[in-house]
């Protein structure tokens, strides 16, 4: 209600304010599934979930719009569904296995908080350790900032500059050691700890501090103390082991009709704790049942705590595509991960982009459910199922994410138009 004491320009700013947010509400809620922010409606048969996700894929692979894809699909610790489909290489007729490898692009970054996590149990570092104690040449333009930034700051995202400084000459084949470098020309857009700027440069030199206090390579660490404990016999860093691998899937590239395999690019596996694991589904499912507390004997439930526990607001994500606008009342980054509200529930996240490859992994802790997902082309349909998915789950409002109604033939997508209208609102 507005005073009648308020001055009119204030109170027209108020009902302006009011009309925004009750056009949010509106625009929102046509997505929505009612009360689903307070009473979701989570499925009793994820098993059903998973069969009518699988049946998602069979359209996928008869239309041809994708060259590659694996995904899996847990609850608990359960496997509802692992599954390829398409090719990990076109021009030879390679169908994708449970191990061919794809480049993991940003979900490398949850492996280096994990490793992380590790050492500062074991009282190598701590989380407040400074990275100008550890890296004495490391500078940013603002001394004070250099002396102020710890290892909680550069897995969280919080450097206090430019969102992806420097990606792009990273991209042109620039050395990252060159790179850091030129850190220090930067200015910052806030101060160290204050707020978010998504980085690979900077996120990367995780890998410098643990062969710093370790004395061991970096992405050794992390087979020797991840990838070996929980058997992801297929999972490695760099495009020389991922070349090495047995039906590993290629990045894709369309060329009229058909799917053409293209050269890799090797800028991000420069920045290895930022961009550098390679990894099958069936490593990939291993990883997620032990981020969702099924492998306490590698992750404990208070190393997961840690790095699942939200630093830092990303406003920016919630307005990102279609989903995310309807589905997210919040959005921030923890550590190595991004930490979602969808619809009333917490739901740990991260997707990852480079040339020929995308990636997703998400689920929901408080029902331990989730599911990864990796594809090579960068195609934009499979990014709509992960939200498919965890509608069907929580029962919300079904919206087709994806646009597979548009993969059906003419004929089948009327006669579902009419069954829709038939049931009714």
């Amino acid at each position: 209600m507005i005073s009648s004491r308020m001055p009119a320009a204030l109170a027209l700013f108020v009902l302006v304010l009011h009309a925004a947010a009750a056009n949010a509400r509106d625009a929102r809620g046509h997505w929505l599934h009612p009360g689903a922010d307070s009473a979701v409606h989570v499925s009793t048969n994820p098993k059903a979930v998973a069969r009518e996700f699988g049946g998602w894929l069979d359209q996928i692979e008869q239309s041809g719009q994708i060259s590659g894809m694996a995904v899996a699909i847990v609850k608990d610790d359960t496997v509802l569904l692992q599954r390829g489909i398409g090719y990990a290489d076109a021009s030879r007729g390679l169908k994708v296995q449970l191990d061919s490898p794809f480049r993991l692009a940003s979900l490398s970054k949850a492996f280096a908080s994990a490793l992380t996590a590790m050492l500062v149990d074991e009282g190598m570092l701590s989380w407040n350790t400074r990275v100008a104690g550890v890296l004495p040449t490391f500078e940013l333009k603002n001394i004070e900032a250099s002396e102020k930034l710890t290892v909680r700051d550069i897995l969280s995202q919080r450097v206090g500059l430019p969102h992806n400084t420097y990606d792009r000459l990273l991209e042109q084949d620039e050395p990252y050691e060159e790179l850091v470098e030129k850190l220090r020309d930067v200015p910052m857009t806030c101060d160290v700890g204050d707020c978010y700027g998504y980085q690979n440069i900077t996120f990367a030199l995780i890998g410098d501090i643990t062969y710093a206090v370790s004395g061991d390579f970096f992405y050794h660490e992390v087979e020797k103390r991840i990838f070996h404990p929980l058997g992801m016999n297929d999972a490695t860093y760099g495009r020389d082991a991922l070349e090495a691998s047995r039906d590993w899937a290629r990045p894709h590239a369309r060329r009229g009709r058909a799917w053409v395999p293209i050269p890799i690019r090797e800028a991000y596996y420069h920045v290895p704790a930022a961009a550098g694991v390679n990894a099958s589904i069936k490593d990939m499912t291993a990883w997620l049942i032990a981020q969702m507390g099924g492998r306490p004997d590698v992750l404990p439930e208070k190393l997961l705590a840690t790095v699942h526990t939200p630093l830092v607001e990303t406003p920016s994500e919630r307005h990102a595509t279609p989903w995310r606008r309807a589905r997210l009342d919040d959005a921030q980054y923890a550590l190595g991960w991004r930490v979602y509200d969808y619809a009333g529930q917490t739901l740990i996240y991260h997707a990852g982009a480079v040339q020929g490859y995308r990636s997703m992994i998400a689920f929901f802790p408080k029902y331990r459910f989730g599911a990864v997902m990796l594809w090579n082309c960068e195609c934009a349909l499979p990014g709509g199922l992960m939200p498919m998915l965890l509608d069907r789950y929580l029962g919300l409002h079904e919206v087709d994410w994806a646009g597979l109604e548009s993969l059906r033939p003419a004929r089948h997508r009327v006669a579902a138009r009419e069954k829709q209208l038939a049931a009714g609102p």
